[in-house]
């Protein structure tokens, strides 16, 4: 009955291990992701400000550019 206890001991620390190492993976993904995204985001709006600032150089009237 003790070899079985301490099998079943041994799959339980496996398996909660397990599980510590996928979180602080998918911890780390997500920070990735939110750090990428907004870096795409503040050159999407630098973008955009620097388009509309070209079109008012240009002398266009057209606040709206497509």
């Amino acid at each position: 009955m003790a070899v079985g206890s301490k099998i079943g001991d041994w799959a339980f620390k496996t398996f909660t291990a397990g599980l510590g190492v996928a979180t602080i993976y998918m911890t780390v993904t997500f920070s990735l992701n939110v750090y990428r995204g907004l870096a795409w985001h503040n050159a999407q709006t630098k973008a955009g400000k620097e388009g509309i600032l070209q079109n008012a150089e240009e002398g266009s009237t057209d606040k709206h550019p497509q």
